[in-house]
């Protein structure tokens, strides 16, 4: 039975009590994995079938012969999510199946980069799959090396604060809304109400669906594993990680209002970026910045009106802001 969430506008307590991770599984003290897993199953129930490439999901997972999901997993190799994903799904409907869905589910190396020809073929031609990208913004599992999802600036192994990353994170919504994929969306850990919507949304819908699930990585991150959901809170509040969708890559809907908060209040909370100056934090600003400019422009398109949001993604109270979709 699909136990997941219906549809009201929500938040952590009308979650569905339904567990499908199980306790006792291997990731790390505050990981933003774990819970993206958890509170993504909460949402699918218990008819789907995840597909897994190398990540730190492989581990967190467990060794052969148990594993840490209640549902069907498919181990698969680092670059092959999207392409397993499809035979799982042919395969499913040559045998009369009953109603299933299939989620890819990898990480941010294995989505922008080592994955991508095999993403990028699966949109174009429409598989009929939901895609889940954890973005932790590095290869955490191998020792914290950059990706093309790590953000300008960013300290990693092999972006030393001597050097570090000194390109802008792929804009990997912007790429698969232009192959016209029917859904896309991005969402984080600490917006529960907003990330089961949005599962929900895309489980009403056929065709290649994409999302974009921020979850933090403490060591990856140099954040105390405590402030795993502020730091994500913050991504939002800011602007550095905003939250909208794209239907069939033409129409935008941003999921909240203008930034609230200075990226710098982001910044200073994870040590990745201790080493920047206050003109790179302004650099980091100004892209925030222009980004949120083309993203608004976009929603007035779509819209013809400003975006109906929240005035902050963080309130009084340490919980979650009320993310609402448009209209």
């Amino acid at each position: 039975m699909n136990t997941g969430w219906g549809g009201m506008n929500t938040g952590w307590s009308e979650l569905s009590r339904e567990e499908y991770l199980h306790p006792g599984h291997v990731a790390c003290q505050g990981c933003g994995a774990a819970l993206a897993m958890r509170l993504v199953l909460k949402a699918t129930g218990d008819r789907v079938m995840v597909v897994l490439p190398a990540a730190c999901w492989t581990i967190i997972d467990g060794s052969f012969p148990t594993h840490a999901l209640r549902v069907p997993l498919l181990h698969t190799a680092f670059e092959t999510a999207a392409a397993a994903a499809t035979g799982l799904r042919a395969g499913l409907d040559a045998v009369g199946a009953p109603p299933t869905t299939v989620m890819a589910w990898a990480g941010d190396g294995g989505t922008f980069d080592i994955g991508f020809q095999a993403i990028s073929s699966a949109a174009e031609r429409d598989e009929d799959m939901i895609y889940v990208c954890y973005d932790n913004e590095a290869y955490m599992n191998t020792g914290i090396q950059r990706s093309s999802a790590t953000p300008w600036g960013a300290w990693t192994a092999t972006t030393p604060a001597a050097r570090p990353q000194d390109r802008p994170k792929k804009d990997i919504v912007g790429i698969l809304a232009a192959h016209r994929i029917p859904y896309a969306a991005t969402t984080t850990v600490a917006h529960p109400d907003d990330l089961v919507r949005k599962v929900t949304r895309a489980l009403g819908v056929r065709g290649f669906r994409f999302l974009h699930l921020l979850a933090p990585c403490p060591p990856g991150w140099k954040v105390d594993s405590s402030l795993v959901i502020k730091a994500a809170r913050l991504a939002v509040a800011s602007g550095v990680f905003p939250l909208y969708e794209v239907e069939d890559g033409v129409r935008l809907t941003l999921n909240m209002s203008a930034p609230t908060v200075p990226v710098a209040e982001y910044l200073s909370l994870q040590g990745r970026f201790a080493h920047l100056t206050e003109e790179q934090a302004a650099h980091i600003q100004s892209m925030v910045d222009a980004r949120w400019v083309d993203l608004e422009d976009w929603h007035l398109r779509t819209h013809g009106g400003p975006p109906i949001g929240i005035p902050s993604a963080l309130d009084g109270h340490g919980r979650p802001g009320d993310v609402v979709p448009h209209g």
